[in-house]
């Protein structure tokens, strides 16, 4: 098994300021731990990187065809995305689509991610809603789900609606983990999240990205909605869409809080989690970048946009840089 140090340092005149420890696992076919950084079995929550798992009932059981949604709400569904416009557009016409509006969103209300989403919602004077929340696509489509069984809307962010009931079996499967083993908390959106390794959560990630490449109906929707999609998934600024744009689909991510962010590489069979043990976000991306480097799934000379993710300059306020956040080696 290969070992990687992926630890993050922020350094400015070359003293270190900072640093975060990071954890990772990597997955291969088989299940098999092929690669890992500090300790591939610490357990965090998931968080967003539950996503394209929690919004596949929906599409094995034809609710997404029957409203005759496509690419466009799948890709939100995984998204955790900037709040832009267009991400808020989508989440609103979704659930239109149902007879739905905002205030049916069990999601809470917070400033969009991207910089873009938070200048034009304050240059147009428009109110932050529910719909700006990142998670706002899970929702509707988790709405859509309950709409589409003919169960309640009204309850479904809570762990004994059906809705929630079939995406924890969803889970275990994909997991492996079975339903009662895993631990259950309230994510940040208000609906269930588990608890599980990180090995775990590469093994699932591992398993979307073979079973995509095999063309298995609901992984192959899902990873090409993700794919094909890439600014739905994220946004402007947002380094999920940046890593899926500049590799072309190669490289799936998606983001969790607290420091987690899991990874599918379809064309090697891969899985990838990566936990910032302090739960800092500003040291998930370096680390990412440095392990997919390490991995030679990306090459040393970046994208412009990646070269700045791997090592991101740190600006005072006079807008000088003074320091830069960085793999530590």
């Amino acid at each position: 098994m290969d070992t990687y140090q992926l630890d993050v340092v922020v350094t400015r005149a070359g003293v270190v300021e900072s640093r975060h420890h990071v954890h990772a696992a990597v997955v291969g076919p088989g299940d098999r731990l092929v690669g890992r950084a500090g300790d591939p079995s610490i357990v965090s929550f998931w968080r967003s990187g539950a996503k394209p798992f929690q919004v596949m009932p929906f599409v094995s059981d034809g609710g997404l065809d029957d409203l005759g949604w496509g690419d466009d709400e799948l890709a939100l569904a995984c998204a955790s995305h900037g709040g832009e416009p267009e991400h808020v557009a989508l989440a609103e016409a979704m659930l239109r689509d149902i007879g739905l509006e905002e205030g049916d969103l069990a999601c809470g209300v917070h400033e969009p991610l991207s910089q873009r989403g938070i200048r034009l919602a304050r240059e147009s004077g428009t109110r932050v809603s529910r719909l700006h929340n990142n998670c706002s696509g899970k929702h509707a489509a988790m709405l859509a789900r309950a709409h589409a069984a003919g169960w309640p809307t009204a309850g479904y962010e809570r762990a004994a609606h059906p809705v929630q009931e079939s995406v924890l079996a969803a889970l275990a499967d994909w997991t492996t983990v079975p339903a009662g083993a895993l631990v259950v908390g309230i994510d940040g959106c208000g609906v269930p999240v588990v608890a599980l390794s990180l090995d775990g959560m590469a093994r699932a990630y591992a398993r979307l990205a073979q079973a995509a490449s095999r063309g298995e109906e609901v992984a192959s929707r899902v990873v090409h909605a993700m794919r094909a999609r890439p600014f739905l998934v994220g946004g402007t600024d947002r380094f999920d869409s940046a890593i899926l744009e500049d590799t072309g689909g190669r490289v799936v991510a998606k983001v969790g809080a607290e420091g987690v962010h899991s990874v599918a590489v379809p064309e090697l069979g891969l899985g990838i989690a990566v936990k910032v043990e302090d739960g800092a976000q500003r040291a998930q991306h370096p680390a990412i970048v440095r392990l997919l480097q390490a991995l030679g799934i990306l090459g040393s000379s970046l994208s412009p946009r990646l070269a700045e993710y791997l090592r991101k300059p740190i600006r005072n306020t006079r807008n000088e840089i003074v320091g830069e956040i960085a793999p530590a080696c």
